[in-house]
């Protein structure tokens, strides 16, 4: 099946030939009424094939706001319109969603589930995270996130119509060090939060179930961990630097502050069950504590990834490079599932013997050497059968 960006990129082509002009025959507009027909036609065909899923508007990543407004499964009333009122915003999720992902994959570059994506599938990481598991905690929490912190920075610099720097950041204000002026530009993490609350939330708050209070919850430990780690930066003012007078603004940390925090909440994350009347959590097993605000939730316990399961949404992990000699999450033992792997020797580039040249610059060598990269052996034919 095309995806919808090779149908969105057929569709402009065949417009495009259309207004050229060069030889007779049905005019322009003809022939972009049948170039609007035939795209409706296969974005039909494409969304009534896609299944329904909960977290569409991760989607806006990889395609246009009003295609995703107007067309995509998944997205509640209150998103859409949302969604259609500020296509800038849109615009911003949908660099900020590219930015969370890839911290995702960072954060779990050495484990068996790696944040993988799937091409062309709306639901972005596919049957995985329909398990109420740890994994699904954290994606909800980072893409939350995300969010806010692209939200936050697309204020401050100007791209968005409804808001600009912190607006309660002025006057004078006093900390340890003494009195301040708020000056420059403070970033408006407030709203982040507001807007990235509004829209994300809004589907979870359509149904009243324990996954919706799961996500919800998880949501708003992403939406936190973002202005956690706001820092005030200030500016000194005086002779020879001597700071009598500050002037200081709030500004984001680097997004892997937010990450490595996330990261740690999944490794203690709680393991929980929904309450007797059905509005909070209680921990699954009496023997732990009980989860805070700050903790991720989960009801379900994870699959092993190890093979290839459909049904589960792992990829398995055959294929995958690991490190011979480490006993972590990362080394061939652990990664490979006890299967084994297969070792590969390559000649590496680098560079070497490096001198100082005056001036200035560096001048290096292009050194090859032989590296071993092992990877992980695919499971056996009956095995991997079992679970597919």
């Amino acid at each position: 099946m095309l995806g919808l960006s090779r149908i969105l990129g057929l569709r402009a082509t065949r417009i495009q030939r259309g207004g050229a002009g060069l030889s007779p025959g049905p005019s322009s507009s003809q022939k972009q009424g049948a170039s609007s027909r035939m795209y409706c036609a296969c974005l039909l065909l494409l969304l009534l094939v896609t299944p329904r899923v909960d977290s569409s508007w991760w989607y806006i990543g990889a395609l246009g706001a009003r295609v995703i407004c107007d067309n995509i499964p998944g997205l509640v009333n209150k998103q859409r319109q949302l969604c259609q009122r500020h296509p800038d915003i849109m615009q911003a999720i949908g660099e900020g969603t590219k930015e969370w992902i890839r911290e995702c994959q960072h954060q779990f570059r050495h484990h068996r589930w790696n944040c993988s994506t799937l091409d062309r599938d709306q639901t972005v990481f596919g049957r995985v995270l329909l398990r109420s598991s740890r994994e699904a905690a954290f994606v909800y929490a980072i893409s939350s996130a995300g969010v806010v912190y692209a939200l936050t920075r697309a204020c401050s610099q100007g791209d968005l119509k409804t808001c600009n720097c912190d607006p309660q950041k002025r006057g004078r204000a006093n900390d340890q060090k003494g009195e301040f002026d708020w000056g420059g530009c403070s970033d408006n993490v407030n709203y982040g939060i507001k807007f990235a609350k509004t829209f994300i939330d809004a589907k979870e708050r359509t149904v009243r179930d324990a996954r919706a209070l799961m996500n919800l919850h998880n949501n708003r430990c992403g939406r936190t961990a973002v202005k956690r780690f706001m820092n005030m930066e200030c500016k000194c003012h005086g002779v020879s630097g001597s700071c009598t007078l500050r002037t200081c603004w709030m500004a984001l940390s680097d997004f892997r502050k937010s990450g490595d925090y996330l990261r740690r909440k999944y490794n203690g994350a709680v393991e929980v069950t929904m309450n007797q009347d059905g509005t909070g959590f209680a921990v699954a097993n009496k023997a732990f504590r009980k989860a805070t605000k700050n903790d991720l939730v989960y009801f379900e316990n994870s699959p092993d990834y190890c093979l290839q399961d459909k049904a589960a949404g792992s990829l398995g992990t055959a294929g995958r490079v690991c490190n011979k000699t480490s006993r972590g999450t990362d080394g061939c033992e652990v990664m490979c599932c006890g299967r084994g792997y297969d070792t590969t020797r390559v000649m590496q580039v680098t560079k070497c013997e490096c001198k100082f040249k005056w001036c200035c610059a560096v001048e290096c060598k292009d050194c090859e050497e032989a590296v071993d990269i092992h990877t992980c052996k695919a499971p056996k034919r009956a095995e991997w059968l079992d679970k597919t």
